[in-house]
């Protein structure tokens, strides 16, 4: 066994120490990512999606003819479903992003355009917030914190509630 000393990078996650805390982010992985997809000199959003943005499949568009005309199947899935997987890495340290990728994550295997375009939108909010991540204080702390909030009924395909949840130990966000 060997000691490599202080831990500073791990799994695409960097790690800083302070007498605060602990400061975990994937800006670097964000910068390589945002560079891949050619977004680099693009402006960026300030909401990872835009207020009550409404996503769709194409089962549901051919049934009720709900922009079918207007938002066609991407001819190759392969970009979406590798963005998208990339985005799911990012949402260990970006609980930020972890709503609207959980949003995109069912449409990997037939995605429209519309579907790609938020996933872009993703990408360019993480542009401009790339050196975000979980910072883990040192104080001592106690009380567990939980906070949960649902959207009866909006989802638009089966009317089923969309729940979310955050849960904090002290100043940490734990899950």
């Amino acid at each position: 066994m060997k000691d490599l000393g202080e831990l500073k990078f791990f799994l695409g996650i960097e790690v800083s120490r302070s007498q605060k805390g602990i400061l975990m982010c994937q800006s670097k992985y964000t910068v390589e990512l945002v560079s891949e997809i050619g977004l680099s000199g693009c402006k960026p959003a300030s909401t990872p999606i835009e207020f009550n943005y409404k996503l769709t499949s194409l089962e549901f568009d051919k049934y009720f003819n709900h922009n079918s005309e207007l938002d066609k199947e991407l001819t190759d899935s392969s970009k979406y479903q590798i963005l998208v997987r990339r985005l799911l890495y990012l949402t260990i340290t970006r609980p930020d992003i972890a709503f609207v990728v959980q949003v995109l994550s069912p449409f990997m295997h037939s995605p429209k355009k519309s579907h790609m375009e938020v996933a872009l939108r993703v990408v360019r909010h993480i542009k401009g917030t790339a050196g975000l991540g979980l910072f883990m204080p040192s104080s001592r702390c106690s009380n567990l914190v939980s906070f949960c909030d649902s959207g009866w009924g909006s989802c638009v395909e089966t009317r089923k509630s969309v729940t979310g949840h955050i849960v904090n130990f002290g100043n940490a966000v734990i899950s």
